[in-house]
């Protein structure tokens, strides 16, 4: 078996891969990389491949739980996520030229194994030095500014370094490291949309326009489905009344729903379902969101504060998303409110108004935001 293979030759696999890192030209090698990371990459990577060969059933949560204890070791130890990256990839690179060289009988499919177990260990590692990150605070961080920058960068040096796992072909595009990549981009976007909103909320005539609310659920569905399977999510969107209308500025709007989209994505355990829905009653719109987080602990404080309290245990993110929804939505004369489902879920409620017959098509400006 490949792991016996590896266990056999362990010696000349970690001279060829300290060599290997010896020539490269980034990210840049230390001592402490060639003396002992080289050692504790190919154990992690000989564990994760025994395993996979163990007689009980393959889980890969469990690999990306050892993936992400190996990282958190060697990020204590002063490696930064991109030798962490490359050191799983030389590893690979010195078992493969290795077991060419010596006619070793490794089936195909033991290669596979290999890559898919170097796959999800790439993946459990940049996604636990993301975690590790994010929950690091960098002086304090008092001001908004370094808060989304500090965020920014961390997701896109994850995207770039995902991008460069799989430029290198060590790794698929439909695995593990191919959905940190996907994930990173969309929360990318997602700070995106937040920053235009904070934009659009403080200009002094955003425009309103009409705005079919069909054609908005269909914008935001799309989006939508993208977090949704990146979180292996069930995600439905319920039919709406064709003629049903608000006035609205479109992306202000539009990153409010997100922002309580993304919410209850990240609170819905994977396997979970999130329905989103717009009713119409006495001349008023009704957008709900309702997840399945399990309800909210009457402990928790005003969850629309900025930086306060979270509502789960994914503290990924700068607690803005909310607040930023209710000052949207406030800004468009509405308001947000919670229908909590203790054990279940809860529901998240917008209120706008409806475009009454013979309404002017614009509208100047917003109402000032709370």
């Amino acid at each position: 078996m490949l792991h016996e293979f590896i266990t056999a030759n362990r010696d000349a696999i970690i001279e060829r891969t300290r060599e290997r890192v010896k020539r490269r030209a980034w990210p840049s090698v230390s001592a402490q990389e060639l003396e002992h990371g080289v050692p504790r990459f190919l154990t992690q990577l000989a564990d994760t491949l025994r395993m996979k060969d163990s007689p009980e059933p393959f889980s890969p949560d469990a690999i990306t739980a050892a993936a992400a204890k190996h990282g958190a070791e060697l990020f204590a130890l002063g490696y930064n996520v991109s030798q962490v990256v490359n050191g799983y990839g030389e590893i690979c690179q010195s078992v493969t030229h290795i077991a060419i060289e010596q006619n070793a009988p490794i089936t195909v499919e033991e290669f596979k194994t290999l890559n898919l177990c170097l796959d999800i260990a790439i993946a459990g590692a940049v996604t636990e030095h993301a975690r590790i990150t994010a929950q690091t605070p960098s002086a304090e961080e008092v001001e908004r500014l370094g808060h989304s920058a500090h965020e920014l960068r961390d997701v896109l040096n994850s995207a770039i370094l995902a991008f460069h796992a799989l430029r290198r072909g060590t790794v698929a595009i439909n695995g593990s490291t191919g959905e940190i990549l996907g994930r990173s981009l969309m929360s990318l976007r997602d700070m995106i949309d937040r920053t235009v909103a904070q934009v659009r909320l403080a200009a002094t005539q955003p425009r309103r326009e009409r705005l079919p609310v069909v054609v908005f659920l269909d914008e935001i569905g799309a989006t939508g489905m993208l977090h949704s399977e990146y979180r292996g999510i069930r995600f439905t969107i319920e039919p709406t009344e064709p003629n049903l209308a608000v006035h609205a500025d479109a992306p202000l709007l539009t990153s409010a729903v997100m922002n309580l989209l993304h919410n209850a994505f990240k609170n819905t355990p994977s396997g979970g379902r999130v329905i989103l829905r717009a009713q119409a009653k006495e001349q008023r719109l009704f957008v709900e969101i309702e997840d399945e987080c399990g309800g909210i602990p009457l402990s928790k404080g005003d969850l629309f504060q900025a930086f306060g309290d979270r509502r789960g245990t994914d503290r990924s993110g700068l607690g803005l998303g909310l607040s930023i929804a209710r000052s949207a939505v406030r800004a468009h004369g509405g308001d947000i409110t919670i229908r909590n489902m203790p054990g279940k879920g809860c529901v998240f409620v917008i209120e706008l108004s409806l475009v009454t017959e013979g309404a002017r098509a614009t509208q100047p400006e917003l109402e000032p935001s709370a």
